[in-house]
């Protein structure tokens, strides 16, 4: 089973693996080719393709576990989520409890802002 997270990986990190091994990596993971397809495409074995994945998933994972980058966009994502949720829920509450017409326009500004933030 493929690692969905490098293909993450690749799209934060991908600049600074050589352009053989992001070739490789982006075939594999984000074209679903096999290493048999990608040794054909390439013109190389199937052992060097499986080399130069693993070498570049190596890097990616290390790239990964210095900077965290990966991690910290899907916390903020995360956050985002949960801010647009809160801003619903006061709308929903603005609506049903007593209407201001501020608290909706606020609500809907950081609705607004986080979805865009978010995309």
């Amino acid at each position: 089973m493929k690692n969905l997270q490098i293909s993450l990986l690749l799209d934060f990190y991908g600049d600074i693996l050589t352009d053989k091994q992001k070739e490789v990596i982006e075939l594999y993971y984000n074209e679903d080719l096999s290493l048999a397809e990608i040794a054909d495409h390439e013109g190389i074995t199937r052992q060097g393709v499986r080399d130069s994945i693993k070498r570049g998933e190596a890097v990616l994972l290390d790239m990964e576990e210095r900077l965290g980058l990966a991690k910290k966009f899907r916390e903020v994502q995360e956050a985002i989520s949960k801010i647009v949720q809160c801003a619903k829920d006061i709308e929903f509450y603005n609506k049903e409890y007593h209407y201001s017409g501020q608290i909706a326009d606020r609500a809907l500004a950081i609705i607004t802002i986080a979805t865009e933030l978010n995309d």
